[in-house]
């Protein structure tokens, strides 16, 4: 598990710590990028993530992988502006066939499992030859679906984590690593 440190000067205000800084997560990965390399070895690669949270990951991941590779998108939303699972709502369907190919989803974190156990669903319906999941970070103790990734970056606490493509009401993407809100930013 990460080691918190404190956040830069400017964020003090709504950051409460560093969970996973920059190089440890672009160490990460790298080594997940090999690990999946070595799996899909000599297959035909479709990587599905899930908006908008994976882009920064997906696209560090995939600069390391040097296989063949389709990659498309699906658009899933299930928080609105809380912090609370809601209701799941599709915003983008597939634009690739799955069918008899090797998926890879794609996810920036793993939760209580309900939005990936429903796109593990979804993605199976469309009768994929093999489906693997990679997600960045995973929180098995607010886990409440029986569903595992294949590839996990970081398993971390019970925190409501931004940054590194992660949000709080659509803030905080764009930060380099992965940090922890202070309970006052979303109370």
């Amino acid at each position: 598990m990460p080691t918190a440190t404190p956040p830069p000067e400017h964020l003090r205000d709504e950051v409460q710590s560093v969970l996973i800084g920059e190089a440890e997560i672009a160490a990460r990965v790298r080594e997940l990028a090999g690990d999946i390399e070595r799996d899909f070895a000599g297959k035909d690669l479709l990587a599905v993530a899930l908006l908008t949270g994976t882009v920064p990951f997906l696209a560090d991941l995939v600069r390391h992988i040097a296989l063949p590779m389709r990659l498309d998108f699906m658009g899933v939303s299930s928080y609105g502006a809380g912090t609370a699972p809601g209701e799941l709502v599709y915003t983008k369907e597939l634009r690739l066939e799955a069918r008899d190919r090797d998926v890879l989803l794609v996810d920036d974190i793993l939760d209580t499992g309900q939005t990936l156990r429903a796109v593990i669903d979804k993605l199976n319906a469309l009768q994929p030859r093999s489906l693997k999941t990679c997600v960045l970070l995973e929180k098995k103790s607010r886990r409440t679906e029986s569903v595992t990734a294949d590839y996990v970056g970081f398993e971390i606490p019970d925190e409501f984590v931004i940054g590194y493509g992660l949000d709080y009401a659509e803030r905080y993407r764009n930060l380099p690593f992965i940090g922890v809100l202070k309970p006052e930013m979303y109370a």
